[in-house]
C-alpha cells in the first residue's frame, strides 16, 4: 500500500494546505468541492475490489435511506386518490373542482418554494435538511385526518407540498455526489421505483384499513392517520444514519475516503460544496438545454396525473366498487415499479436516455388511444385496464430524465439550480394535470385524455432536440479541448460498468520502444492531466473536459 495514498485525512489535509499555501491553486481548494480540501491534486490509487466494495457500503447506508424515504414521500402523497374512495369527498363536502384543487395546491406550494429549495440544498447538510422536511410533511399528512372542509384540507395539502417541494431535487444531488455517472441510473430508478411500491401499499393499505370500523374516525382519516405518523417515526431515524457527504461519512473509514472521492473523478460533477455560486444560476438560465429539460418535465408530470390523482377514480368509473377498484391498483404499481427498473437498466447497458425516453412514450400514447377509444360499456372492461395498465410506462421516463438531467450538469450551485428549476417544472404539471381531467367529464375524462395524449407527443420530439443539442455540445467542447492543447477525444470512463483510471494510459499497441516517442509522451502527459477540474466546483461548461451524455 502506497505511504502516499492511504494516510490519515487530517495529515493529509495539513500537507495539502502547506503545499498550496501562496500557491494559485489554493484559490481552487478554497472555492472547490470539500472533496478537494481532502486530497488536494493528489491521485489516490484505486483497484476495481475497492471500487465494488465502497459502493457497496454506499448502498447499505445512502441509499437505504433514499428508498425508504422517498417511499414515504409518494405514499404520502398518493393516499389523496384512495382517501377519495373511502368518502373523503362525501365527508369534507367537497363540491365541484374543489377535489381537482387539492390535487394541484400541493405541487403549487412546491413551485412557490424551489428558489429556496436550491439555496438550502448547498447551504444547510443534508443531515439537517432531508430529516427537517420528512418531519414537516409528516406533520402535514397526519393533519389531513383532523381536517373536515375544503379550507382545511387545502391547508394541509398546502404545507404537505411545500416540506415535499425539496425531495426530488436533494435526492437527485446526493446521487450525483455519492455514485459514478454509470452507476446513477439504477440507483435513481430504486428510489424513484418507490412509485409503483407505493402504489401497491397505498391499496393494500386503503383496501385493509377501509374495513376498520370506527365509531370515532373514518376510513379516510384512519389512513392519512397511519400513513402521517409512519413518516414522523422515521425524521429522528434519517438524522441518526445519514452523512453529509463523503469526507463526514461514518460508515467509509480514513482509508477509504479518499478512495470514494477518486472513483467519482470521472463524473467531472464534482461531490459537494458549501458555497452557493450565482455564476453557476446564471450560466443555467442562459443555456437552451435548460429550458429543453424544463419542457420535458413539464409534459411528463402533466401526463402523470392520469394515474396519480385519478387513477383510482378511473377504475372506479370502470364500474368497481371502491374496494375492488384499490386491489386493481395493485398490479398497475407493481407493473410500474418493474418498469421503472427496466428502463434504467436499458440505460446502463445501451447509454442513450434519449433513446429510452422515446421508446417509453409509445406505449403511452397507445394506452391512452385505448382508454378514449374503447367505450365504458359491459364487456370492455378487459381492453380498458390493458390501457390503463400501459400508462405505467410513463413512470419509467422519469428516473431516466432525472438521470439525463444530473449526468449532465456540472458545479454543485447548478446542479441543485437546475434540478429545483426542474421540480419547478414537474410541480407545474403536477398544477395542469389534475385541472385538465375535471369532474364534470367523469368517468370517461376525454378531454383530458386528448390533453395528455398532445403531451406525450411532444415529450417524444423534446427528446429527440435535447439529444442534438447535446452532441452539438459535445462538438463544442472538443474544440475547445483542442484550443487548450488537449486531445479532441477523450475517454469517458465514468459510463465504464468497471472502474478505470481516468488518466490511464492507452495500450501501447504492441510498442516496445521504453521511452516512446516524443508525439507518444506528449499524448501521455496530456492524458495524465484530465480529471484535474473534476473537483474544482467547476461548471460543465467552465471544464472542458466535461463529456455530455446523449
Amino acid at each position: 500500500m502506497s505511504a502516499t495514498k492511504d494516510v490519515d485525512s487530517s495529515i493529509h489535509q495539513e500537507d495539502v494546505t502547506k503545499s498550496l499555501a501562496g500557491d494559485a491553486s489554493s484559490d481552487a481548494v478554497k472555492h472547490g468541492d470539500r472533496a478537494m480540501q481532502l486530497i488536494g491534486s493528489d491521485r489516490v490509487v484505486l483497484t476495481e475490489e475497492d471500487n465494488k466494495r465502497i459502493r457497496r457500503k454506499t448502498d447499505k447506508v445512502i441509499l437505504t435511506i433514499l428508498v425508504w424515504v422517498y417511499f414515504l414521500q409518494i405514499l404520502d402523497k398518493s393516499v389523496l386518490g384512495y382517501a377519495a374512495t373511502f368518502g373523503l369527498q362525501e365527508s369534507t363536502g367537497l363540491t365541484g373542482s374543489q377535489y381537482s384543487l387539492l390535487g394541484s395546491i400541493a405541487p403549487i406550494a412546491q413551485l412557490a418554494w424551489q428558489p429556496f429549495s436550491s439555496v438550502l440544498i448547498v447551504k444547510v447538510p443534508h443531515r439537517i435538511l432531508m430529516p427537517a422536511l420528512v418531519l414537516g410533511w409528516g406533520i402535514a399528512s397526519t393533519a389531513i385526518a383532523a381536517c373536515h372542509n375544503f379550507p382545511t384540507l387545502l391547508a394541509t395539502r398546502f404545507f404537505l407540498g411545500l416540506f415535499e417541494a425539496g425531495c426530488l431535487p436533494l435526492f437527485s444531488v446526493i446521487t450525483s455526489q455519492w455514485y459514478r455517472r454509470a452507476e446513477q441510473p439504477l440507483r435513481i430508478a430504486a428510489w424513484y421505483g418507490t412509485n409503483g411500491i407505493a402504489t401497491v401499499v397505498a391499496a393494500a393499505l386503503s383496501y385493509g384499513l377501509g374495513h376498520i370500523k370506527s365509531p370515532l374516525l373514518e376510513s379516510w382519516q384512519i389512513i392519512f392517520l397511519f400513513v402521517g405518523l409512519v413518516t414522523v417515526a422515521t425524521a429522528p431515524f434519517v438524522y441518526w444514519k445519514l452523512d453529509d457527504d463523503i469526507p463526514s461519512a461514518r460508515f467509509l473509514s480514513e482509508e477509504d475516503k479518499p478512495k470514494a472521492i477518486e472513483r467519482l473523478r470521472a463524473n467531472q460533477t464534482g461531490t459537494g460544496s458549501r458555497e452557493f455560486k450565482w455564476g453557476h444560476v446564471r450560466e443555467m438560465f442562459l443555456e437552451p438545454k435548460t429550458y429543453l429539460w424544463v419542457i420535458l418535465s413539464l409534459f411528463i408530470n402533466a401526463g402523470a396525473s392520469v394515474t396519480n390523482t385519478f387513477g383510482p377514480l378511473i377504475i372506479k368509473g370502470l364500474g368497481y366498487d371502491k374496494f375492488v377498484s384499490s386491489l386493481l391498483n395493485i398490479p398497475f404499481g407493481f407493473v410500474q415499479w418493474v418498469i421503472i427498473l427496466f428502463a434504467s437498466w436499458v440505460v446502463q447497458r445501451f447509454r442513450l436516455k434519449s433513446a429510452v425516453i422515446v421508446a417509453f412514450v409509445l406505449p403511452v400514447i397507445a394506452g391512452l388511444a385505448v382508454l378514449y377509444v374503447i367505450p365504458r360499456t359491459p364487456g370492455h372492461d378487459a381492453p380498458l385496464l390493458v390501457g390503463y395498465y400501459l400508462l405505467a410506462f410513463l413512470f419509467g421516463t422519469t428516473p431516466v430524465l432525472v438521470a439525463w438531467v444530473v449526468a449532465n450538469t456540472a458545479g454543485t450551485t447548478k446542479k441543485s439550480a437546475i434540478m429545483s428549476v426542474y421540480n419547478a417544472a414537474s410541480s407545474t404539471g403536477n398544477i395542469i394535470g389534475p385541472i385538465v381531467f375535471n369532474s364534470k367529464d367523469a368517468p370517461n375524462y376525454f378531454p383530458g385524455l386528448r390533453a395528455v395524449l398532445g403531451f406525450f407527443v411532444a415529450t417524444a420530439a423534446c427528446a429527440v432536440l435535447q439529444a442534438a443539442n447535446l452532441a452539438f455540445l459535445n462538438k463544442l467542447q472538443e474544440r475547445r479541448r483542442v484550443q487548450n492543447g488537449k486531445p479532441a477525444k477523450i475517454k469517458d470512463t465514468s459510463m465504464s460498468d468497471t472502474y478505470q483510471d481516468l488518466a490511464a494510459d492507452e495500450p501501447s499497441d504492441g510498442v516496445d520502444d521504453a521511452q516512446g516517442s516524443a508525439a507518444e509522451q506528449g499524448a501521455a502527459g496530456q492524458q495524465s492531466c484530465i480529471g484535474q477540474n473534476a473537483f474544482a466546483d467547476m461548471t460543465d461548461r467552465e471544464n472542458d473536459e466535461f463529456v455530455y451524455l446523449l
